[in-house]
């Protein structure tokens, strides 16, 4: 399974545009080679070196979806409109939806994972990365991630 970025190589740098220095819209992101029998996807995108790359002291997370749907072969550019039966859970802005890298002090690492399941997970209602994760433990059927870093 891979997942990669039109919009910038495995740890690269990202593009201004897909960060809170630009118009802060998510990154088109494509993926295949999903295994047999996934009947759905999540996303989590995050960054361990929170606040500062050099002491970090906790993971931000970015961007929460799951249950996307398997025919789907990735997400557009600033995507508004998800795939049907997708839900959102809450990235540390404690909103819905994708916050880009905002980072307040030197190159953080942003990891882009994608998670094929054996199941459809039922309605989190919003959940956080770890909620998420927990419910994810034991359907995971494979991972891939993408890298990509910034520095404002």
């Amino acid at each position: 399974m891979e997942i990669r970025s039109p919009a910038f190589a495995n740890h690269g740098a990202i593009p201004r545009a897909f960060t809170c220095d630009g118009s802060d819209h998510s990154p088109p992101l494509e993926w295949s080679g999903l295994p047999d029998g996934t009947q759905s996807l999540a996303l989590i995108v995050d960054d361990p070196d929170a606040p500062d790359p050099a002491a970090p002291t906790r993971t931000w997370v970015h961007w929460i979806l799951y249950n996307l749907p398997p025919g789907t072969t990735g997400l557009a550019e600033g995507i508004c409109t998800l795939p049907p039966g997708t839900l959102g859970g809450l990235n540390d802005w404690r909103r819905t939806g994708y916050g880009g890298p905002c980072p307040p002090v030197g190159r953080h690492i942003y990891f882009h994972k994608l998670y094929a399941l054996d199941c459809l997970l039922p309605d989190l209602s919003l959940p956080t990365k770890a909620a998420l994760e927990h419910a994810m433990a034991g359907h995971v059927l494979a991972q891939a991630e993408l890298v990509g870093t910034y520095k404002r």
